[in-house]
């Protein structure tokens, strides 16, 4: 058996505690070996929607959000690959590393609705399963049919990067919503100054 190898992609701008919380729990439930957070160098969906603070910013924060976290690593491959971040290429580059991977992708109940309208969906179907991550009490909803996929539960946490970009320019508290060293990494980097960054 290779590696359980999950793969949290996101923009994570900033990486929150909802974030960590979600790849704690889904790594336990289904006995992954590690999760990658894997930071959008030029995340497809989002370009053109919002400013979107830079990939090495982002990057620094998920590296401090994850720290020691057994079994959590901040990943760069999207950083590193030109053009736009697209889930399929980071699956194939992580079997072209290790074919004995299993590959699974760690997705909220919209996004794995939205599976189809990724580029080259066939590609990530082909070659990950979806874990369908839920809170209490919501809606079972799964991918499409034909996708292999699992459902975890994990707490439900209300936390919002956007929210948090807007507490961080308008001064008030980030204790508890982001770990200590991302709020001293948005400080060093002086992110989110300005509202409706």
């Amino acid at each position: 058996m290779g590696e359980r190898l999950g793969i949290f992609g996101g923009t994570f701008d900033p990486p929150h505690v909802g974030h960590l919380v979600t790849a704690v729990n889904v790594r336990h439930e289904i006995a992954l070996d590690r999760v990658l957070l894997v930071v959008n160098g030029q995340p497809w969906q989002k370009v053109g929607t919002r400013p979107i603070s830079p990939a090495e910013d982002r990057f620094a924060m998920v590296a401090a959000a994850v720290g020691t976290v057994d079994g959590l690593e901040a990943s760069r491959i999207e950083v590193d690959r030109p053009g736009m971040s697209y889930t399929a290429d980071t699956l194939a580059s992580l079997l072209e590393e290790d074919a004995d991977r299993e590959l699974f992708v760690l997705l909220g109940t919209d996004a794995a609705l939205g599976l189809p309208t990724w580029e080259r969906a066939d590609e990530v179907r082909r070659l990950a399963t979806i874990v369908v991550v839920e809170r209490p009490g919501s809606a079972v909803a799964g991918p499409p049919p034909g996708w292999s996929w699992e459902r975890v539960v994990v707490p439900r946490l209300e936390v919002s990067s956007t929210d948090l970009r807007a507490r961080v320019a308008d001064g008030r508290p980030l204790d508890y919503l982001l770990t200590a060293d991302v709020i001293a990494a948005i400080r060093a980097r002086g992110l989110y100054r300005e509202a409706g960054a």
